[in-house]
Formats: C-alpha cells, sequence, structure tokens
C-alpha cells in the first residue's frame, strides 16, 4: 500500500471524494469559507479529492488558485485530467477515442439541433470541446447566474435536454457514448465508462478500505449516479454546499 504521505492523517485509508457544482459550490459559483474551512479539518483526519467534468481552468475559478495543494486527488473532466498531490497524472483524450470522421458528424447534428429548437433565450457557447467529453448548453455557456436559473425552471417544464438527449441516443446508437444531464443548463457526452468512476482507478493503487462520495445529481441520469452507486464508493446524495457540510461534521465529527 503506497500510502505513506498520507500517514499523518487520522484515518489514511479512507478517501472521500466530491462533486464540485452544487456539492462545494452553488453552481458555477464560487467556494464558500465556511466550506473551505470544513475540507482543511476533514484533511486532517482522511484523504480528500473532487472530481467535476469541467476542465481545471474553471475548477480553478471555483474552489480557488491553490486548488492542487489544498486536495490531496483533483480529478478534471470525471478524472481524464488527475493530479495526486499536485503531481498530473496520466490523461486521455475524447477526439482519439472516437475519431475526427465521427465526431465531425456529432457537432453537425448537435448544431442543427440547436439552431431548430424553440427556447426564449441564447447567450454563446453552445458547444464546448473538451479533453475527455463535450459539453453540449442549449442557452449557452456565457448565461449569467440569473439567465442560467431562468433556464433551469424553463428546462425543467419543457424537458429540453431530456428531449435532446433521447435524440442523440436514437441517432448514433452504435458511437458507445453516454450522454449526463449535469448543472443547470447543460449536458455532457463522453464514452461510456468514462463517467465519474473514472477516476477511481487512480486511487486504486492506493489502496483504501473506504471511499465516500458526495454528489447532488445523483438520480438516474444525473452525472453524479455511476460514482454514487458503485459497489466501491459509500454515497452521499446533498442539495447544496450547506448540506455537505452538515453531514461531514457529522459524519467525521470535524
Amino acid at each position: 500500500m503506497s500510502i505513506a504521505e498520507f500517514a499523518y492523517k487520522e484515518k489514511p485509508e479512507t478517501l472521500v471524494l466530491f462533486d464540485v457544482d452544487g456539492t462545494l459550490t452553488p453552481a458555477r459559483l464560487t467556494v464558500s469559507e465556511e466550506v473551505r474551512k470544513t475540507l482543511a479539518k476533514l484533511r486532517n483526519k482522511c484523504c480528500i479529492g473532487f472530481v467535476g467534468g469541467s476542465d481545471l481552468s474553471k475548477q480553478l475559478e471555483q474552489l480557488g488558485p491553490n486548488v492542487l495543494d489544498e486536495f490531496d486527488y483533483s480529478f478534471s473532466e470525471n478524472g481524464l485530467t488527475a493530479y495526486r498531490l499536485g503531481k498530473e497524472l496520466a490523461s486521455q483524450s475524447f477526439i482519439n477515442w472516437l475519431g475526427e470522421e465521427k465526431y465531425n458528424k456529432l457537432a453537425v447534428f448537435i448544431l442543427r439541433y440547436l439552431s431548430e429548437i424553440d427556447l426564449p433565450k441564447r447567450r454563446g457557447t453552445f458547444l464546448e470541446f473538451r479533453n475527455g467529453m463535450i459539453n453540449v448548453s442549449p442557452i449557452g455557456r456565457n448565461a449569467s447566474t440569473e439567465e442560467r436559473n431562468e433556464f433551469e425552471r424553463y428546462d425543467k417544464e419543457h424537458q429540453v435536454r431530456a428531449k435532446f438527449v433521447e435524440a442523440l441516443k436514437k441517432e448514433f446508437p452504435d458511437y458507445g457514448l453516454t450522454f449526463s444531464i449535469g448543472g443547470q443548463i447543460s449536458f455532457d457526452v463522453f464514452p461510456a465508462g468514462w463517467d465519474k468512476t473514472y477516476c477511481l482507478q487512480h486511487v486504486e493503487k492506493d489502496g483504501f478500505k473506504e471511499i465516500h462520495f458526495f454528489g447532488d445529481k445523483t438520480m438516474v441520469g444525473g452525472n453524479d449516479y455511476e460514482i454514487f452507486v458503485d459497489e466501491r464508493t459509500i454515497g452521499h446524495s446533498v442539495q447544496s454546499p450547506n448540506d455537505t457540510v452538515k453531514i461531514l461534521t457529522e459524519l467525521f465529527s470535524l
């Protein structure tokens, strides 16, 4: 077991992983001082890590510029970009896996579909290309917080994202892709198996006896579901960062 670096902790064989949006921070906003203090206390007791679908630059905006030093594990894009104690681990790429020809067909279909749906507002960045996935947003990722909240309400009523995902599944049944609705305004598209459970391969060699996972989108189809129900983890469903703090305080006697 290669966890000598964690020997100073009270429970070095316990790892606690967190989703970012809705779990450690309000959606796309920054982490509060209360959450930061709670995580610092928790890190003295056990190992901590975050796993989010966004790329590292967005996570730095939300969790702070020193995030790689403040967590034992940092997993961007579900772990396709991964850090252990601030050092980068091996990464993987969506475009190499899918190939340019298939990706081109997928992108053309998405852009055409986006142009034909009826929405009250559109902003910018509807299709975001990332290392391990693509992120599709009907309203656009440049929407303000107020516009995000407005779209979320509209989407609950009209199921814009759910219908979009169904259209993609029907059009590309043989692409081996997973479609995951997360956050307020978008959904992720990535190879099957490249959900948040992907990050678990990076911690296997450290031989943790207990891995907890905290997330807010833990229902079927939510982007925390697969890791929440995985037999290797103990799942905790939360409603907000305040909820996360409350459960952590009780569970680990902080």
